[in-house]
């Protein structure tokens, strides 16, 4: 798996993600969000998680999680809840939070990727294949 790449179990499983819009400054913006993000990967039911912020701001995270009580006690979890009040007072003009329910999970390019039953996306997998030409006749 390439850094930067969470190491996610065959679905389902669930992905919170947080997509971001930071304001200028960092008012100890950069500590606390590489806190937030190991003391996340710590929490009981996390899977792992993949993180990115570009040069004007906006950013996107988003966090594995066994299920909706795993998410649920992340979300209630003391120290995230004092970073959730400061993003919202001084870190990020606006936010988007979304949970969604992982059905199916693919990989790529086919040499790059580990070999493990999970690893979806081969012409070998018929339920791949016929997403694939789902999703061409939804083009047509």
């Amino acid at each position: 798996m390439p850094a930067g790449f969470a190491s996610t179990p065959e679905p389902p499983y669930y992905a919170v993600i947080f997509t971001s819009q930071r304001t200028a400054g960092d008012h100890g913006y950069e500590a606390t969000a590489q806190a937030m993000f190991e003391l996340a990967l710590k929490q009981p039911g996390c899977l792992g998680a993949e993180s990115v912020r570009g040069d004007n701001g906006l950013g996107i995270t988003v966090a594995y999680f066994t299920d909706e009580p795993a998410i649920r006690a992340w979300k209630q979890n003391s120290e995230h809840l004092v970073a959730q009040r400061l993003g919202k007072e001084r870190w990020y003009s606006h936010y988007e939070l979304r949970v969604a329910k992982v059905e199916r999970a693919y990989s790529g390019p086919e040499l790059s990727r580990p070999t493990r039953q999970s690893a979806k996306g081969s012409a070998r997998n018929p339920v791949v294949a016929s997403d694939r030409a789902s999703f061409r006749n939804r083009q047509q």
